[in-house]
């Protein structure tokens, strides 16, 4: 369990509260409000339940809860790489944490760390084009490259493929699930959770045992869009959930991402929906990159809870660059003459789109330069 002021007895206590009846995620933050905490919301008494308006199922609920309704939950627990994180603890993702809803707890499988990383959320349609799997996955790679951890929500479609990129890349991806973390679906994707539990992390705001039900997946994306920064939509059709997502972004004052495609295509009309409302249209991962370049913060973001101590692996963003293997290779081969993207890719044998996003990225930093001629130089 992630080292923090909770305890095991104060774990039971906020899970019994959240699986009360007729209790979501603002209703449990109001709670939070006024009492303090689970503990003191389960241990106050009829009088204060009913000051508040507590009555019928909850009331009942809250008076006699089931404690075995628990036990699954907390031998979970007790499972190697799995952690339940809680609002009030020190590891709750900042970003999520602002939202108007976020969830009460949070189910982790993985890298726990991740979730306070610098994220890209990639959605869209379950039934892409052969070209849409492409974008996706070429997308993805070049942002996990970048630095970036890609959030999606491990569903067939573009949610796989964005994930595979990142896999393929540098394995930082996050999948929020739609069901409990103990099980997987869709069921075609059992391999790839379990590719993601090893180098990225599987999350879910449900209580293990949760079957998928569609009133799931809304509330699903709104904690994919609330833990990134901005949310890029690759394929979408006008009725497609991820638009759902993308609109949810909006809502949560992150930035929205939407690749164009044909006219005649019914998968770019839900794209071009959002462009029209303001989405930004990009053809490539280096748009994303430039555009979110400009809202990173400069100095390391500050945790939810300030007096939490974040673990070693979590830098900001630009630490991170500087110290990849494949920028410092990219800086050694302009260290003693300019060279072009061309040249770069031949050197490096990294793709073209991520050679010129890696390029922007040490542009930006003062790092590099651009030229004449297409060419780069190393300026430190």
């Amino acid at each position: 369990m992630i080292a923090s002021t909770i305890n095991v007895t104060d774990i039971e206590y906020w899970l019994l509260l959240a699986r009360a009846p007729t209790v979501g995620p603002v209703t449990f933050l109001r709670f939070l409000k006024h009492f303090g905490s689970p503990r003191n919301t389960m241990t106050a008494g009829r009088a204060e339940w009913a000051a508040l308006g507590i009555k019928g199922e909850l009331l009942h609920y809250l008076e006699n809860p089931d404690k075995s309704a628990i036990e699954k939950d907390l031998h979970w627990l007790s499972l190697d790489n799995n952690y339940i994180i809680t609002f009030a603890d020190a590891h709750y993702p900042h970003r999520l944490s602002e939202i108007h809803d976020p969830p009460p707890i949070l189910f982790v499988h993985g890298d726990y760390t991740l979730l306070n990383s610098q994220q890209v959320a990639m959605v869209g349609t379950r039934n892409p084009s052969h070209l849409g799997k492409e974008i996706a996955y070429d997308f993805a790679k070049n942002l996990a490259q970048a630095g970036f951890t890609i959030t999606s929500g491990l569903a067939l479609g573009i949610d796989a493929y964005s994930h595979q990129g990142a896999l393929a890349a540098t394995g930082r991806t996050i999948a929020v699930a739609g069901t409990g973390l103990d099980r997987v679906y869709p069921a075609q994707n059992r391999e790839l959770a379990h590719q993601i539990a090893q180098t990225g992390v599987l999350i879910s705001e449900l209580p293990l045992g949760t079957p998928a039900k569609t009133q799931h997946f809304p509330r699903r994306n709104r904690i994919i869009s609330g833990l990134s920064i901005g949310t890029l939509v690759v394929e979408a059709s006008l009725r497609s959930g991820s638009l759902i997502t993308a609109r949810q972004a909006v809502e949560q004052g992150r930035d929205v991402f939407a690749i164009p495609g044909s006219i005649h295509n019914p998968l770019a009309k839900g794209c071009h929906a959002l462009i029209k409302e303001g989405a930004k249209l990009v053809e490539t991962a280096a748009d994303v990159i430039e555009e979110l370049f400009l809202h990173l913060p400069k100095q390391p973001e500050t945790p939810a809870y300030p007096s939490a101590t974040l673990p070693p692996s979590e830098k900001r963003y630009t630490q991170h660059t500087e110290l990849d293997s494949d920028y410092q290779r990219l800086l050694e081969y302009l260290y003693t003459e300019a060279q072009s993207i061309d040249n770069l890719v031949e050197l490096s044998g990294l793709t073209a789109e991520a050679v010129s996003s890696m390029l922007l990225i040490l542009e930006l930093q003062g790092l590099v330069a651009s030229q004449a001629g297409g060419l780069y130089v190393r300026l430190s």
